[in-house]
């Protein structure tokens, strides 16, 4: 028996079980390109208030590092896309966040995932990872054969486009893996440059993250957004979807069928005046499974505030 092969079917037969719409396998080795790519990143400032972008630097650029003995790098992805939409008079919330944090469901996914190949191939060590620790997750993506990365830094696929979480499993056995995705199909489209609203998608595949809207609604911690982004939010009250709703590829996106991210009713229709007499103790109770929590009540109040004042 060829023992990478089997095990790589027990792998990507368990991934499909789980609900993960793909599943890509890569050598886990060093970073090379992606570690000078991205100390130029963080030299130029792009990463603003995410101080945190600049810790752990060499666990970023090397999977070994995070998992020791670790030989494979698994990428599975989670369809996200909703079948429903919100009101067009409520405050926009990206659509990654209409339903239960993904941290929750994913993680406990991955538990699952790991525990099965423990049961199924032997004793393996390994961690998962979604978003939560630092792990460069678009690059293994490519890398496994998933999909390129688009000039607005996401991830497209070619047959469903861009709306998918990523998250990654490091583990200490070899497998078989798949060829990287060589072909950039964004082509000379530049929709999604020209569409951002506050112009933080740069040339060559650069997102100037200090400068966009999902960093001001979501990960600047302070009490005011700059006043000079005054009448470029679009009335988007957490992240944004701009450069994803108007790119070509999400023209294939299909509706996800995740239960845990069924939107939550008061994400699809509360309009500003229901958002701003909300209290905290009913924040806390509607969004304590949502990634809006992250923003905390105060943050969404200044959101609001900053929206709503934007003539």
């Amino acid at each position: 028996m060829n023992i990478p092969q089997h095990n790589t079917r027990i792998v990507k037969q368990t991934a499909q079980e789980l609900g993960f719409s793909y599943c890509g396998i890569a050598k886990a080795e060093k970073l090379e390109e992606d570690a000078r790519r991205l100390e130029a990143w963080l030299q130029q400032g792009m990463h603003g208030n995410m101080q945190y972008m600049e810790n752990h630097f060499e666990l970023r650029i090397d999977p070994r590092k995070l998992v020791p003995g670790a030989k494979s790098v698994i990428t599975v992805l989670q369809n996200y896309f909703p079948d429903q939409s919100q009101s067009q008079d409520t405050p926009h919330i990206a659509k990654y966040a209409f339903g239960k944090d993904y941290h929750e469901v994913i993680r406990y996914k991955l538990k699952t995932f790991l525990a099965i190949l423990n049961q199924n191939i032997g004793e393996i060590h390994g961690r998962g990872f979604v978003d939560s620790a630092p792990v460069l997750e678009r690059t293994w993506a490519v890398k496994s054969g998933a999909g390129w990365v688009g000039k607005n830094g996401n991830l497209i696929t070619k047959h469903s486009g861009s709306f998918y979480f990523i998250a990654t499993l490091i583990v200490d056995i070899e497998l078989v893996y798949d060829d990287p995705f060589a072909k950039d199909f964004c082509g000379s489209c530049r929709k999604c440059v020209e569409a951002c609203p506050t112009d933080a998608i740069h040339e060559n595949k650069v997102v100037d993250g200090s400068k966009c809207i999902s960093y001001f609604t979501i990960e600047l911690k302070e009490a005011m957004i700059p006043a000079e982004m005054k009448g470029k939010f679009n009335n988007w009250l957490l992240g944004c979807d701009v450069c994803q709703d108007v790119c070509p590829w999400n023209r294939f996106s299909q509706p996800h069928t995740e239960t845990a991210f069924t939107p939550i009713p008061e994400i699809l229709n509360l309009s500003t005046k229901e958002w701003e007499d909300m209290s905290e103790e009913a924040f806390i109770n509607i969004f304590k499974h949502s990634p809006l929590k992250r923003s905390k009540y105060a943050g969404i109040q200044r959101n609001l505030k900053f929206i709503g004042n934007m003539e």
